[in-house]
């Protein structure tokens, strides 16, 4: 299985490239997801009830409000990486969830509601949505566990995440319910966030406890989901397992997630979902690119599980070092350019 493949594998599936636009101009106004400018800003914008800031996270606007928080709150430590805060880490998550939404995967799959759907409720979130899912736990977790590190400093009010309709147990709704649920998630996530509260930080040091929390958050939340694919045609299912199982190879290169390089490498994920009869590579309405990247996650996951997962463990191997991962990112970059 040929290391290039691997490497066009790698730059697909960041969130950063996860956050395709149908090939819109990166530089135009797609640069951040949609709605982005009516989200929430900080924390103390979302309403207060009963002394608890309540949060609809399955509502579109609120989680990527959730997202903004994060990105403001952490502004000031990425401030020497990029102007207006491009060079933050975390825009890869946002971006990520708008490409879901533009391309449909949020709204309700099965069809039995008209949640996530222009002619019902838009915003809606759909708790039967494998990829609504999925994003609750790069979402909320990563959120509430900044809460428990004191990014947002001494907040007045406790936070309350109001449920799904449906699979309730499935997640969890408050610092102190999270951290009884999924105390190794949380401690992730909140020591990402405890390593921005100091005045200088390493990249490097950041992006692999970034990653870490990130591929831990995929990897607790895929066999909860796993009935979840029932809802989608073969080819979406089997699209969204091998964009599941492939994270753990751009991780291992500590690839920066920051806006710049987000919108480098939008491009390469499909900009509809996957449906019956959508055959890889030969999908007429997607790119070359598209088709070749759709067919090298296939192929990637399928060969790293024949080898028992070794193919992984040889990648991340070779990025164990600092100068190793800097090689591992120069070549991400260079199947882009050529």
């Amino acid at each position: 299985f040929g290391i290039h493949a691997i490497l066009v594998v790698a730059v697909t599936l960041s969130p950063a490239t996860a956050a395709t636009w149908s090939g819109n101009d990166a530089t135009g106004e797609n640069v951040y997801p949609p709605l982005w400018e009516l989200a929430p800003e900080k924390v103390l914008d979302f309403p207060v009830k009963d002394n608890k800031i309540v949060i609809r996270a399955w509502n579109f606007q609120d989680r990527l409000g959730v997202y903004k928080s994060l990105l403001n709150a952490s502004a000031k430590y990425f401030a020497a990486f990029g102007p207006q805060n491009s060079g933050n880490i975390l825009w890869g998550l946002p971006l990520q969830h708008g490409w879901q939404f533009r391309t449909g995967r949020l709204a309700d799959p099965s069809g039995v509601t008209s949640c996530g759907y222009e002619n019902g409720e838009l915003l809606c979130l759909s708790v039967r949505s494998w990829w609504s899912c999925m994003n609750y736990y790069l979402a909320i977790i990563p959120f509430l566990g900044a809460v428990e590190a004191g990014l947002f400093g001494q907040l007045p009010y406790e936070i309350e995440i109001l449920p799904p309709e449906e699979r309730k147990d499935d997640f969890c709704y408050s610092v102190k319910d999270c951290w009884s649920r999924m105390p190794k998630l949380m401690d992730d996530w909140k020591a990402y966030f405890e390593v921005n509260n100091f005045s200088s930080f390493k990249l490097d040091d950041a992006l692999g406890l970034m990653w870490k929390a990130h591929t831990n958050s995929i990897a607790y939340a895929l066999p909860k989901f796993q009935d979840s694919l029932k809802y989608l045609s073969d080819p979406e299912a089997n699209f969204g397992e091998d964009w599941a199982s492939g994270v753990d190879f751009i991780a291992a290169t500590h690839f920066s997630t920051d806006l710049p390089n987000t919108n480098t490498f939008q491009a390469f994920l499909p900009q509809r979902m996957l449906v019956e009869g959508d055959v890889i590579p030969f999908i007429n309405d997607f790119s070359p690119e598209q088709n070749r990247v759709l067919m090298s996650l296939r192929a990637l996951h399928k060969a790293n599980e024949l080898t028992g997962g070794l193919l992984l463990k040889l990648w991340q191997k070779a990025m164990s070092t600092e100068e190793g991962r800097k090689k591992g990112r120069e070549l991400i970059e260079s199947v882009t350019s050529s």
